[in-house]
């Protein structure tokens, strides 16, 4: 007889990348505990994942960026079986000059881009760690492998994202848990075109597509690797890092991602 699998983690499961991920746990069998702010979506994903799949799903609804959503999310959590996967998919980004944007939204993304990470993955790997077994997956960015001016908040919490990922994976090392990084480029989902992405590179870089992105998750957590960049726009944005001098990178991204105003010359 095949083992029961144990509970998968999803947040930000309503749209795009989460629902993917979401989808396909429960395809192989995880019962969810799915997150996300958008009620209606949550309990339509729960109820594909009990007729479709067959396995049971618990909506979370929550704001991550405040520390009630963390709450409720961390009690759903500790109500079900340890999680075998834990997907901390949810995020917002931003697009303009730091101080034309509103300081209280550029807030609330280091807290559910950062702080949420990290609250939540401080909860999931102790029972993990117990377990020996259990997977670790941040969704980062490719923008988390240089400073991306026009998008300064969002790049700098998914470098934050990638490193304190990869550093996880290094203190898991022997326990039986992996930790891995996913940095897609762009990708089409709802989050792109929320993000306000409005610069050169938005019509210039191909999408990639959300199914490829989840694979290459899968593929890289089986091959044991810390990080996974997916699509062209990430491999690319990964080896300019290595390659290029910082301030090259630098003066790129910022044409890039450039905000056309009347202001600008």
């Amino acid at each position: 007889m095949t083992p029961a699998r144990g509970p998968a983690l999803v947040t930000g499961a309503s749209s795009g990348l989460g629902w993917a991920y979401a989808d396909g746990l429960a395809a192989r069998g995880h019962p969810l505990v799915i997150v996300a702010r958008r009620e209606e979506r949550l309990r339509a994903l729960a109820r594909r994942a009990r007729e479709v799949h067959g396995v049971d799903a618990t909506p979370v609804v929550a704001d991550l960026a405040t520390e009630d959503g963390l709450a409720s999310c961390r009690a759903a959590l500790d109500a079900a079986a340890p999680p075998d996967v834990a997907i901390l998919n949810a995020g917002f980004g931003t697009h303009g000059r730091l101080w034309e944007l509103d300081r209280e939204r550029e807030a609330d993304m280091v807290r559910l881009n950062c702080v949420a990470v990290v609250d939540l993955a401080a909860h999931v790997l102790p029972r993990m760690v117990a377990r020996g077994a259990g997977a670790l997956v941040v969704v980062s960015s490719a923008a988390a492998f240089q400073p991306v001016p026009f998008t300064a908040t969002y790049a700098a919490t998914k470098a934050f994202e990638l490193h304190l990922t990869e550093a996880l994976a290094e203190e898991l090392r022997g326990t039986g848990v992996r930790a891995l990084a996913v940095c897609p480029g762009p990708t089409r989902t709802e989050f792109t075109m929320s993000a306000g992405t409005k610069g050169t590179l938005s019509r210039a870089v191909p999408m990639d597509d959300v199914d490829l992105v989840v694979r290459a998750t899968w593929r890289a957590l089986s091959a044991g690797r810390r990080r996974a960049p997916t699509g062209v726009a990430a491999r690319s944005s990964m080896l300019a890092a290595r390659l290029l001098p910082r301030s090259v990178i630098l003066r790129g991204a910022a044409v890039a991602h450039r905000v056309h105003t009347r202001n600008d010359r």
